[in-house]
């Protein structure tokens, strides 16, 4: 049995003593080593995103592989690897056309394992379910292979476990999604860590001028390390007001926040043929209003941005090796790093809105 912090519907935020079963034909069994705290599993915290089962939370990690099941190539044991949390299927539509991020196959979505099953037990013997297919917030833990993608061994646990979520969320968003070009202008709302790393996936492309709007001076201040041109207070600011007056509407207006109100906004940020892309995850339900002549007039464009529009078997490994290279300061994005059993206060760092993320180690 292992300590695992658990959400329960029932009880809210706790921790559980947890048994895991062998890495079964397809999967891998992984020591975590580091884990992340993301919003999407403080969604699931707040009830924005509702549950009917208790999931072990924690999406965002990187450890090393234990032992592997029958059928497994691509890693063995003792091999580094960042856990990816949207396991492609590798066989649907979707997949086939190069699309990993919208696999229409996949059971991470659905908090189980691709057979529709759960690895953890409690010390009842009754399920306990991964969060996104993962459940990393414990000190081991059962994945499909897909969900298992191996790094350099040089590379960080901390940073190996934000690449799993919130770099390369962010960073795909500029590269995958948007797809910006050098010298093309850019607006972020919301500098958390998803927001800071689509500040830093811009700075990376060469996009300019990189305009980061948030409520927080500390935020702010971390975005123009990370190469945003300019800085505004989302409070004391008209945004839509000044990129016009100031830059004659932006080419892209990147929103991490997942706010329905901020969503509306975008549109008035661009110029003619610009594009809103919608990086921060809204609550279940939520919906938005644009003004729509506006939008097919000047061929304005929304793009939904899942993952960033990522494969992590791709992604994650070239993104690790552009922090290796230099090109990349992830280490700024980490800020405390905590033992598992601090894990309520790591959800107050989230809260506290530092931008930064915490790290949890077993």
């Amino acid at each position: 049995m292992s300590s695992a912090v658990v959400f329960d519907p029932g009880s809210g935020l706790g921790s559980r003593e947890v048994a895991l079963r062998p890495a079964g034909p397809g999967e891998v069994e992984i020591e975590v080593r580091a884990a992340g705290v993301c919003h999407s599993d403080l969604h699931i915290v707040t009830g924005d995103w509702p549950t009917d089962r208790p999931l072990v939370l924690g999406h965002e990690a990187a450890g090393v592989v234990t032992g592997v099941g029958a059928g497994v190539t691509s890693v063995r044991p003792g091999d580094h690897v960042v856990l990816s949390w949207f396991a492609p299927c590798r066989r649907c539509r979707k997949c086939v056309a190069g699309m990993a991020w919208l696999c229409t196959g996949t059971k991470a979505v659905e908090n189980t394992l691709p057979d529709g099953g759960t690895p953890f037990t409690d010390a009842r013997g009754e399920a306990v379910w991964p969060y996104l297919g993962l459940g990393a917030f414990t000190d081991r833990l059962v994945v499909p292979e897909t969900a298992a993608v191996k790094v350099p061994e040089e590379l960080p646990f901390g940073i190996g476990a934000l690449l799993g979520c919130s770099i390369t969320t962010g960073i795909g968003a500029v590269m995958n999604t948007a797809r910006v070009r050098p010298g093309e202008s850019a607006v972020v709302i919301g500098t958390g860590g998803v927001g800071l790393s689509v500040v830093m996936g811009l700075h990376l492309v060469g996009a300019d001028p990189v305009v980061a709007v948030d409520l927080s001076p500390e935020r702010l201040a971390v975005a123009k390390r990370f190469g945003a041109t300019h800085t505004l207070d989302g409070a004391a600011t008209d945004v839509a007001a000044w990129c016009q007056e100031e830059l004659g509407g932006v080419d892209y207006a990147f929103e991490a926040i997942g706010s329905p109100a901020v969503i509306e906004t975008l549109p008035a940020m661009l110029t003619s043929g610009g594009a809103a892309v919608l990086v921060g995850m809204a609550p279940s339900g939520a919906t938005g209003s644009f003004d729509l002549f506006d939008l097919a007039d000047q061929g304005k464009r929304i793009l939904g941005c899942n993952y960033g529009s990522s494969i992590g078997e791709i992604d994650i490994p070239k993104l690790a090796r552009l922090h290796l290279a230099g090109r990349l300061p992830l280490d700024d994005l980490i800020g405390a790093t905590r033992p598992l059993s601090e894990a309520r206060a790591a959800f107050e760092d989230l809260r506290s809105n530092t931008g930064v993320r915490t790290i949890l180690e077993p």
